[in-house]
């Protein structure tokens, strides 16, 4: 009860002290991730049991992923093996290679990080046109070494293990011009499809990017969100800010 009473008393200050208007998520508990794309949300909890949002239901989807993406290349998940898995007509399709964390979120393409932090890419048609084994998938090796890294339509952003964040052009084919370093320290990052930028850094703050279009991808500053407790993971899509707590309560913010 004390519980409860707190994390209202957390919703209504939230409320009160900015422009985002917050609520827990009481229908799903313990979860560690959470990603939104094309107005699909997919979560892993503290298990590594994988769901899926149905209106207000959340689904439980097969096997079990410490990491789960979905967006424009489709849902995608890793397993605590770093073995990497694409949802197929309703079964996780295993793929070639090992990645830590990855993201469905470009033009349909999708990128990740391994165990060593290098970064991989994955073109638009070996993506799309993936069903199983013997479905070519040429990984391509990107420059630099980043921990988390997601994708959008203006570009790719990504952090380092030492908090540093990166952003990068990158389009269907994997083809690139390298890492641009952007001011801020940030553990992780998300792009969602719409172009929005959001991250958590190691204190648990939760930031947004500021002033991104089209032609000034970088954007012009980081602002604050404030959460009045500690996040370990965010993302948004369709208007709709998804907080995981770092004691595992999820939220949903709407601005």
């Amino acid at each position: 009860m004390r519980a409860t009473a707190a994390v209202l008393l957390v919703l209504c200050l939230l409320t009160i002290s900015h422009a985002w208007d917050c609520r827990e998520v009481v229908n799903i508990k313990n979860l560690m991730q959470i990603d939104a794309g094309l107005g699909q949300v997919v979560a892993t909890d503290t298990s590594q049991i994988p769901y899926y949002l149905v209106g207000d239901k959340w689904i439980r989807m097969p096997g079990y992923l410490k990491h789960i993406t979905v967006g424009p290349a489709g849902i995608w998940g890793v397993n605590k093996d770093y073995a990497i898995y694409k949802y197929v007509a309703g079964n996780w399709v295993q793929a070639a290679g090992l990645l830590k964390q990855l993201d469905a979120g470009g033009d349909q393409f999708v990128v990740g990080a391994n165990m060593d932090d290098t970064p991989y890419c994955l073109t638009s048609s070996a993506t799309v046109g993936y069903k199983g084994p013997g479905s070519p998938l040429p990984w391509t090796g990107l420059p630099g070494a980043v921990k988390y890294y997601s994708c959008g339509p203006f570009g790719c952003w990504a952090v380092n293990k030492n908090d540093d964040i990166y952003l990068m052009s990158l389009n269907q084919d994997c083809q690139n011009k390298g890492w641009s370093h952007i001011d801020g320290k940030l553990s992780m990052i998300e792009v969602a499809t719409d172009g929005s930028v959001f991250g958590v850094n190691s204190a648990g703050s939760v930031y947004t990017r500021d002033g991104i279009t089209a032609s000034k991808p970088e954007g012009t500053g980081w602002s604050n969100i404030p959460m009045g407790m500690l996040m370990g993971h965010v993302t948004y899509d369709l208007g709709r800010l998804w907080v995981v707590s770092k004691s595992a309560i999820t939220m949903v913010c709407t601005h």
